[in-house]
């Protein structure tokens, strides 16, 4: 698809209010989107500068096609609102994170990209973000539910990049493993991706027409053992 431009963009972040949301928020403020809206359930909880909150629930279909027409300039939709129940897929009491990682996850995820999609495709083709994790192509057992649903939305990214490549809407993944935000915290597994390089190399590959970008040495290496797997 080529490059994407940020300048004088108009950019909708999901899930603004705290963690990578609003990290990727004030970069592109930074780098100087013309608007950038920020989406969360509480618009309130959006204070910063150059951000105009927005309400969202990612789960609510009412809600997502009152933000795309109320934001209906947006040239960048950057998903990224997300949850992390930390649960397993059997050996949890019930299948309810399960589903509420999915529901917000893969079809939140969805959601969003179906309504927005079209104001893309208005507004000269635009670009898709979405922010998935190094767990959409590796299993960890004690994290099943998470997992499982950023596979899906990972399959969710490659088929709407061919969906949509006919309107020119440039459509990116972006995968890693554990960054420093509240949503991790007590997880000392692993180094912690810093939230602000999360989102300046997130940008840097948007600017730079990536399709794909792995954020960490970790998620790169494990990315790279798919293509070693046996086939049988």
């Amino acid at each position: 698809m080529g490059t994407v431009t940020l300048r004088d963009a108009v950019v909708f972040v999901s899930g603004a209010n705290r963690g990578i949301g609003r990290a990727l928020a004030r970069e592109f403020v930074a780098r100087g989107a013309a608007k950038v809206y920020g989406g969360a359930r509480d618009p309130k909880s959006i204070e910063d500068p150059g951000v105009i909150a927005v309400p969202l629930d990612v789960t609510d279909p009412d809600k997502v096609e009152a933000a795309a027409r109320a934001c209906g300039d947006t040239t960048i939709l950057v998903n990224n609102a997300g949850i992390f129940r930390r649960g397993p897929l059997l050996a949890a009491d019930s299948i309810q994170d399960a589903r509420d990682e999915m529901a917000t996850n893969f079809f939140g995820t969805l959601l969003m990209t179906r309504a927005f999609a079209p104001v893309l495709g208005r507004n000269g083709g635009g670009a898709i973000v979405n922010l998935l994790s190094v767990l959409s192509f590796v299993n960890f057992a004690p994290w099943g539910s998470y997992s499982a649903s950023k596979a899906a939305a990972w399959s969710l990214t490659n088929s709407t990049r061919d969906e949509l490549a006919g309107q020119g809407t440039h459509v990116m993944g972006v995968h890693s493993a554990l960054v420093d935000t509240d949503m991790t915290d007590g997880l000392n597994t692993m180094p912690k991706l810093p939230v602000e390089v999360f989102a300046g190399q997130t940008l840097d590959g948007l600017e730079a027409g990536r399709s794909e970008i792995l954020l960490d040495d970790f998620t790169r290496e494990m990315k790279g053992k798919l293509a070693s797997l046996p086939a049988a």
